[in-house]
């Protein structure tokens, strides 16, 4: 029986008549996998295409004269980098600690339009602190509820969406609005995202939560002859942890900076101000006490979050934050927060279940990516 208390993407009972087993994520109702099973949506993404229902992700509109100037001069990374129509990875961290509230994307519309996607269990959160802070003129309000978020993800995503008439081949970390007549009518727009969380080519689409259904239905149909399969989040989270890509809640949480997560990539250093800056600039100068590694296994071991990692058999150094079995490699992968002391590419030991498996150190991506790919 669905648990009452958790919310349901306007697509659930789509899911239901495709056989999916739900799992509960950020307070949704979710599909965790279909009847294939997770190895085979991750095998279809890696070569073919998979179609992802993500409307658990948070939406929220940052309006209003000197709205972009607002999110610039309080999350992580530097808008003015980027132009109107691009989209940027960043961060909401503590302004006193620099600790991570969230990772999210940004998609700056114009000056006075920013649309941010943050996590499920921390859209909440993120919109608080912002509506605290904004100043008059600026208005921060959540969609969470209003929007479908649909990714089409894999080599062979730009034919489905140009078969149902969507936009394809726009630069990476770029969003256009599209119409598609044909399956939504002349008046509903869809907003196209060359963006996604599995390492491949793909797009993000978000519409209107009482058009997601025929967007879905009309994607699914277009991609059956490129060997698309309907997945779950199972396969999402081996997706994106074979490319390194942190989760919150696991891999970075309000105790984690960007510097010791590896993130500093995501942090505009020139900026005068965003929340945390003197916090996160005063971790690089002094030096991390630890990082973020890949550990890969060298036998049969597979690591679970939790598990404890070993220098020697008697020394812990830190638990695991996500782990995996890895259908690319057909071997175990996971990541750790790593004290710095420890060589990069040293071996390390994982307790699985009462055994100490031997894992390698390494720098993630585990795979290959595509996701740039022109």
């Amino acid at each position: 029986m669905a648990d009452a208390t958790l919310k349901q993407s306007p697509l659930h009972d789509r899911h239901v008549a495709l056989g999916a087993k739900f799992a509960e994520f950020g307070g949704w109702s979710m599909p965790l996998e279909y009847p294939a099973g997770v190895v085979k949506e991750h095998t279809a993404v890696r070569e073919a295409v998979g179609i992802f229902d993500v409307s658990h992700l948070g939406k929220a509109m940052v309006s209003g004269p000197g709205a972009a100037a607002y999110v610039n001069a309080t999350l992580s990374n530097d808008l003015a980098k980027i132009q109107p129509g691009k989209a940027q990875y960043t961060l909401c961290c503590d302004a006193a600690t620099g600790g991570i509230v969230d990772d999210l994307i940004a998609y700056y519309q114009d000056d006075e339009h920013v649309l941010l996607v943050p996590n499920a269990a921390n859209t909440a959160e993120v919109v608080r602190r912002l509506q605290a802070e904004a100043p008059e003129g600026v208005t921060v309000r959540s969609h969470h509820d209003d929007y479908a978020v649909l990714a089409v993800q894999g080599p062979r995503s730009d034919e489905v969406l140009e078969a149902v008439g969507l936009p394809t081949g726009h630069d990476y970390m770029s969003f256009v609005e599209a119409r598609v007549p044909d399956v939504l009518g002349p008046e509903v727009g869809v907003v196209v995202c060359r963006t996604g969380y599995t390492g491949e080519r793909g797009y993000e689409l978000i519409v209107a939560n009482d058009s997601a259904g025929a967007i879905w239905d009309a994607l699914l149909a277009a991609g059956e002859e490129h060997g698309m399969l309907a997945c779950g989040l199972g396969s999402r989270d081996t997706l994106r942890t074979e490319m390194g890509y942190p989760l919150h809640g696991q891999d970075i949480t309000i105790d984690t900076n960007p510097v010791e997560a590896g993130l500093s990539w995501a942090v505009g250093w020139k900026k005068d101000a965003f929340w945390g800056r003197d916090a996160i600039v005063a971790v690089k100068e002094e030096g991390p006490k630890r990082r973020l590694r890949g550990l890969v296994a060298t036998g049969r071991g597979i690591p679970r979050p939790g598990m404890s990692v070993t220098l020697t058999q008697d020394v812990p150094l830190c638990d695991i934050t996500s782990g995996t079995f890895s259908p690319t490699l057909r071997k175990g992968i996971g990541m750790a927060l790593v004290p710095v002391m420890v060589n990069a590419e040293a071996e390390v030991g994982v307790d699985v279940r009462g055994r100490r498996e031997i894992f390698q150190l390494v720098k993630p991506p585990f795979v290959d990516t595509s996701v740039k790919e022109s």
